[in-house]
């Protein structure tokens, strides 16, 4: 999933505002233009020659910090956001703010999510990239239930379509492999769309490098969606494995999700910095690997501001191995 910040705590209200004013200050005081300029003047300051962007598949040249929709919907991820318009200002702002990727899945709301992007965004930006999944069912809020059936994926793929007002969808990741179906009939199921033209490009959600092996005999996986972030390191192994095949990671719960991210040692460096333990989680996982694709998630304008501003975080080479250190003992 996607699954990003639980309303980041209830957007970490109070405890962190002054923090959070301060660093927005001094970014916004070097500047400005960039943050309230158009797509266009942030995409001409996040070039490759700065690692910033990524291609996935060979062929969609994305912004490597994208967004993360899951969270432009209701309590438990169920229904429409208790304030439509200002989810459509978020996504609109977003790409106003450089984002070319926009991750989304149809279990999100369920199905809600999609059509709000559709709402905010069509027609769409040339070189937006809108990544969705199919494949896992909901009997209600907070609730996940996995459905990898090939005739279910593929009614999945056309609905999405439809909702999306898309002729064919940039990157489709099989939400979570069902293990009551095995992996190569669902896999296969999305091959037919692929070679229908449906569907552009493959994915995976929370996979081991053997799933992806396996996964790979069937159809080219250019993506892989796995909880991933500074204090929760799982699957390491799984990012070593997209960094040697060139593979993106799309780390979900990027800044914790709903188990948030402690860390004392983390606090303090990020109090040093003036910003926020988030934004310099979100530095840390662009700094971590060139082939990660960090997806955060808010409904909150002032939150994804902030957010879109962890790409400017330079740090000398000698704290950055400060904090890797610690990371590794988080």
């Amino acid at each position: 999933m996607n699954d990003e910040f639980s309303k980041r705590n209830s957007e970490q209200v109070r405890g962190e505002a002054v923090s959070r004013r301060l660093f927005l200050r001094a970014t916004l005081a070097g500047g400005a233009s960039l943050l309230a300029g158009r797509a266009s003047t942030l995409f001409a300051a996040t070039s490759a020659s700065d690692k910033s962007t990524f291609s996935i598949g060979g062929d969609l040249s994305v912004n490597r910090l994208g967004f993360g929709a899951m969270r432009l919907t209701g309590e438990g991820i169920w229904g429409w956001p208790p304030d439509r318009e200002n989810a459509i200002k978020v996504l609109r702002r977003a790409v106003d703010l450089g984002v070319n990727l926009i991750d989304t899945a149809d279990a999100y709301g369920p199905e809600t999510d999609e059509l709000l992007i559709a709402q905010a965004l069509y027609p769409y930006p040339k070189g937006l990239v809108i990544a969705t999944k199919g494949g896992n069912t909901r009997p209600g809020p907070d609730q996940w239930v996995p459905n990898g059936r090939p005739e279910y994926l593929k009614q999945c793929v056309d609905k999405s379509l439809k909702r999306l007002k898309l002729g064919r969808i940039d990157l489709y990741q099989l939400h979570r492999v069902d293990p009551k179906v095995p992996m190569e009939d669902s896999l296969g199921a999305l091959k037919e769309e692929q070679s229908a033209g449906k569907i552009r490009h493959i994915g995976l959600s929370e996979v081991s490098p053997q799933q992806i092996e396996r996964a790979r005999k069937i159809v080219p996986i250019v993506t892989v969606q796995n909880r991933y972030n500074i204090t929760d390191r799982k699957w390491d192994n799984t990012l070593a494995y997209c960094e040697k095949e060139r593979i993106g990671f799309m780390p979900w719960a990027p800044v914790g999700g709903t188990r948030g991210m402690s860390s004392a040692a983390l606090e303090r460096i990020a109090k040093d910095h003036r910003m926020s333990i988030y934004q310099l989680g979100l530095a840390w996982l662009l700094h971590r690997s060139p082939v990660m694709l960090p997806i955060p998630g808010t409904s909150s304008l002032a939150h994804l501001e902030e957010n879109m501003s962890a790409r400017k975080v330079q740090l000398s080479p000698e704290e950055w191995k400060t904090i890797d250190s610690l990371a590794s003992q988080t």
